[in-house]
């Protein structure tokens, strides 16, 4: 559990609906079902245009990182390459065959495969950066849903500002109703405006910090098993691959 992001999100809505009490404001005036239905109505549409809809679903998916990251598994990783370097220097690369039944992750398990093969270091790095490029990128596609979101919000916030202005110039002949009618056409800017900074940018960089992890677990893989290709000591393995962390 991430307790920086549950403090963050938090302090958001204390920050935006104890400000609105300090200065005598009703808070009961930030609830616009209208404002709320155009801006992130708007939003969803604007993003699912914008991304093939399974690129969509795996950002939403990811969603849940901010409060949940990925755990991390990088220093256990380098235990487990330390183990095989031990493993291929005693008793040569065929010997690793025996850990392929432990090893349940797919990009790991394909690389281990690799070096039980033969390939060399030059094969194994140039075969899993391939891999790991077009890893980091299918993930950050799916982060960019929500800086999409970001991007979108505060434009629809302004849309929904304009719209609820004609329906305040619509009835111009009832004086009475001017100072609430424009208070709640800008409620939609503060939707567009708070969404965005407040959840939707700060989701996506979040996000990001668990993708840059999850790539780096790939970057210590690569390298571990490239020196195990080329004969590395263990200690002078672990050494360097610590290195990651």
């Amino acid at each position: 559990m991430d307790r920086g992001s549950l403090i963050g999100f938090g302090l958001a809505a204390a920050a935006v609906f104890g400000g609105q009490a300090m200065e005598g404001g009703h808070i009961g005036l930030f609830m616009q079902p209208a404002a709320f239905v155009i801006v992130l109505g708007g939003t969803l549409a604007a993003v699912l245009l914008h991304h093939p809809f399974p690129v969509f679903l795996q950002g939403v998916r990811m969603a849940k990182w901010v409060v949940r990251p990925p755990e991390g598994e990088a220093a256990a990783l380098i235990q487990r390459i330390v183990r095989w370097s031990h493993t291929a220097r005693q008793d040569g690369l065929l010997a690793l065959e025996r850990h392929l039944a432990t090893v349940h992750d797919p990009f790991q398990r394909d690389g281990l495969q690799l070096l039980i093969d033969g390939a060399d270091a030059a094969r194994l790095r140039e075969t899993l950066d391939v891999r790991i490029v077009g890893f980091e990128t299918a993930e950050r596609q799916a982060a960019r849903v929500w800086e999409a979101a970001g991007g979108y919000a505060p434009t629809l916030g302004i849309l929904g500002a304009v719209m609820g202005l004609i329906h305040v110039m619509e009835n111009l002949t009832e004086p009475g109703k001017l100072g609430t009618g424009i208070a709640v056409a800008f409620v939609a800017t503060i939707y567009g405006v708070g969404l965005a900074n407040l959840v939707f940018l700060p989701v996506a960089n979040k996000i990001k910090f668990a993708i840059a992890s999850r790539v780096n677990e790939r970057e210590i893989l690569c390298d571990g098993l490239i020196g195990i290709a080329q004969g590395d000591n263990p200690r002078m393995l672990e050494a360097r691959l610590k290195g990651y962390l």
